[in-house]
């Protein structure tokens, strides 16, 4: 197994060890929802310090339902993922090409250079 291979299980197992600890520990056990987004907490957060507290803003879109803001929030991030994984695909499709065009390049200097005795 290369070295690359165990860092990258080793990355894997981590991130796996970050996504079932907070289950397996039952670290939001207290809450009635324990696992709501900043939002939700920082709001419950301002109200008990000032209840009397008025946002600047409201949001344009407000969705019917928690599962119809879920399913939102999980298509921005997955464009998000495509759109990175676009990025750093093309980058390193066109290091590759690169890389291809300078071996071209090495191999056709060293045989254009040779002369078969023939000629002027």
């Amino acid at each position: 197994m290369s070295r690359n291979t165990k860092i990258n299980l080793l990355l894997l197992l981590a991130v796996a060890l970050l996504a079932v600890m907070p289950l397996v520990l039952g670290m939001g056990d207290h809450k009635e929802e324990p696992f709501t987004g900043a939002d939700g907490e920082a709001e419950t957060a301002i109200t008990e310090i000032e209840p009397d507290y008025e946002p600047w803003f409201s949001p344009l879109y407000e969705p019917p339902s928690g599962e119809i803001e879920s399913a939102l929030f999980s298509l921005q991030a997955a464009i998000g993922a495509g759109v990175l994984a676009y990025y750093f695909g093309l980058r390193r499709g066109r290091k590759q090409g690169e890389l291809r065009a300078r071996e071209r390049d090495a191999v056709g200097v060293g045989s254009a250079g040779e002369s078969d005795g023939e000629g002027v």
